[in-house]
Order: structure tokens, then C-alpha cells, then sequence
């Protein structure tokens, strides 16, 4: 499979994390942070800088990883300064992507709202009513942007975000009827937060197209205590599920990059040490 890291999960110093990459063959390259800003704001001159140092390894871009529409709160309304403000970076995003020829550009969404649908009374009293209808109409003009710039979206599964499983990234595609535009960055990882296992319940609900690209890494989720700890590949809840996951994105002869979320540190906040640690594991599976 064609596999890749989030680069500031190295180094935010662009040119050190290429390096590493180039150390473990590491193809693709996610921007999220580089050197000391969000990729969405970089400027042209810093947009050149980086195609020269992917030019010099050989390395292609996966994704354009900014946070659009994240901690945006369910009361915005669709055309209002803040949702304006999101737009207009991703319209940003979108002009990098084209700069540095990656596929791909995310989106998130906004803050998550517990309970969006129930019945036998839930329906009354414990529903956000309307929190997922609302929800519609602030990632449509999204669809246009990358329409207009020829792009894949991508909607993460993400903490504390109204998409937060397989089945509410599948929902959200098929309500506003837009699988050609907008596809499933599927993080398994964080959907263990909402109790969804990964394999096989998550990825069949997505394994029909769904997907465009994909987060890896490995969590202990214990929502009752609202406490998340990120894990030694292999020594979280996910430990038995990366193989059967891997070998049925193998059969399903899946195209787009399994990108390495290097998010564990041992206690010393060195997370290139971490992900040095965890490498060859993610590419045991997915390599």
C-alpha cells in the first residue's frame, strides 16, 4: 500500500521530517503544520519552498491537513462571519493543493452535539433537535469549493466533532448526496472514543467507496472518565484489528494512502522518538 506520515508528527522543521521520511521509505508526505505555521497559511514564497524540498526527495503530497471547521460551535449559521471565515481557507487550502499536487484537502466538522437522533421518548427529551440538519448546510458550500477546484474532499472522523464515527461520516456523504466530491478520511483510532470498533463494523460501513485516505495510530479510549491516552502501536485498543484491517484494504485493492498519525510520545514529549518507536509496526502491517 502507498504509505505516508503527517510530517509535524516528526518535526514541524519540513526539511528534517523529509529526512526521517526518507530514512523508512516513506512516500507520501501529509502537510498539517510546517515549520511554524498551519499549512493553510503559508504563503506562496514558503508553497515554493516546500515543492523544492519534496522535489529533492521525491516525495508526494497525500493531503492538505488544515482544521477547517473545527470548534466551530453548532450555532453558526451558514454565511456568518466565522463560517465565512472557514470557507475562505479552505478556499486557501484549495490553491495549495494545486501548488504542490495533492488529491486531497480535509475538512472537519463542527463541534459535536451528543445525541443527534432517538425515538420512544429520546426523540423529546434528550435529541439536539435539528443540530444534524444544521449541520448541512455549513459543509455544502464546502462541496462547491472543491468542485470549482477540482479537488477530494475529505471529512475526517474526528474527537469531538459532529463526525465522529463511520457511520455519521457515511450519513453526512449520503444525506447531501455527494460521494463523487466528498469522501471519508477515516481514523479509526478516534472513533473508538464513541464505542465504534474499527474493524470489521467501522470499515464496512465505508468499504464501498467511502474512503479516500486514512489515519493511523493507536489509543486507549475510556469515555466514562473522559480520558484518552495515545499507545504504543500495537499495545492499544486497536492491537488486534490493524492486521485484518490492512489485509481487507488489500483485498479491496484500496488506492489512496495509509498516512502514519504520529501522535505518541513516552512521557517526554519527544514525538519523533515516538515515532520512531512505532514505524516499523505501522509498516509491518500497512507497508
Amino acid at each position: 500500500m502507498k504509505t505516508g506520515v503527517i510530517t509535524d508528527g516528526i518535526s514541524r522543521d519540513f526539511e528534517h521530517a523529509l529526512n526521517v521520511m526518507d530514512e523508512f521509505g516513506l512516500q507520501f508526505a501529509e502537510l498539517q503544520f510546517v515549520w511554524d505555521k498551519e499549512v493553510g497559511f503559508l504563503e506562496n514564497s514558503e508553497v515554493q519552498k516546500v515543492n523544492a524540498l519534496l522535489d529533492l526527495h521525491q516525495i508526494k503530497v497525500s493531503n492538505i491537513c488544515h482544521h477547517i471547521f473545527a470548534g466551530m460551535p453548532m450555532t453558526t449559521k451558514p454565511g456568518e462571519p466565522l463560517h465565512v471565515q472557514h470557507l475562505d481557507r479552505l478556499k486557501r487550502c484549495m490553491e495549495i493543493a494545486h501548488a504542490v499536487k495533492s488529491p486531497n484537502v480535509r475538512i472537519l466538522s463542527p463541534k459535536k452535539e451528543q445525541i443527534l437522533f432517538g425515538a420512544h421518548g429520546a426523540e423529546k427529551w434528550n435529541v439536539a433537535k435539528g443540530a444534524w440538519d444544521a449541520l448541512l448546510p455549513i459543509i455544502t458550500p464546502a462541496l462547491e469549493i472543491a468542485k470549482d477546484a477540482g479537488k477530494q474532499l475529505v471529512v475526517e472522523t474526528g474527537n469531538g466533532t459532529m463526525v465522529n464515527s463511520s457511520w455519521t461520516a457515511r450519513k453526512l456523504i449520503d444525506d447531501l448526496e455527494a460521494k463523487e466530491t466528498l469522501k471519508v478520511l477515516w481514523d479509526p483510532a478516534n472513533n473508538c472514543w464513541c464505542h465504534e470498533t474499527a474493524y470489521p463494523d467501522g470499515y464496512e460501513l465505508l468499504r464501498d467507496g467511502y474512503i479516500a485516505h486514512i489515519h493511523i495510530k493507536d489509543v486507549l479510549a475510556d469515555t466514562p472518565r473522559a480520558y484518552l491516552e495515545v499507545r504504543e502501536m500495537g499495545k492499544g485498543q486497536l492491537a488486534d484489528q490493524f492486521k485484518p484491517m490492512a489485509e481487507a484494504l488489500r483485498g479491496d485493492k484500496y488506492e489512496g494512502v495509509v498516512s502514519f498519525e504520529s501522535v505518541f510520545h513516552q512521557g517526554d514529549g519527544n514525538f519523533e522518538a515516538g515515532f520512531r518507536k512505532n514505524i516499523p509496526t505501522f509498516l509491518e502491517y500497512f507497508g
